[in-house]
């Protein structure tokens, strides 16, 4: 599934125009984006968590030349889901 028929699915169920759905979608993820830049984070029960985690600088390895290299610190978002997710899933 990607967003375009995420967006066909919200506005079937919810019974609203596409453009709406849009919305409500874009405004969503944005509020997501903005609390995990703040390093919130963002329950949403019955579905799940998203996180801000931390990844640690690293030595890596150029794929192509096999040179060594430093890879950065970085934060990187997480999703933890939640039971009842699970649960459909099983």
């Amino acid at each position: 599934m990607n967003k375009t028929d995420l967006i066909e699915h919200i506005a079937k169920q919810a019974d609203i125009s596409k453009a709406a759905a849009t919305r409500a979608l874009e405004a969503t993820l944005g509020a997501v984006k903005t609390t995990l830049k703040k390093g919130g984070t963002v329950s949403v029960v019955g579905f799940g968590t998203f996180a801000v985690g931390k990844r640690a600088a690293r030595a890596g390895r150029n794929p192509r030349t096999g040179a060594a290299i430093k890879i950065k610190a970085a934060r990187v978002p997480k999703f933890r889901p939640g039971k009842a997710l699970k649960d459909a899933l099983n």
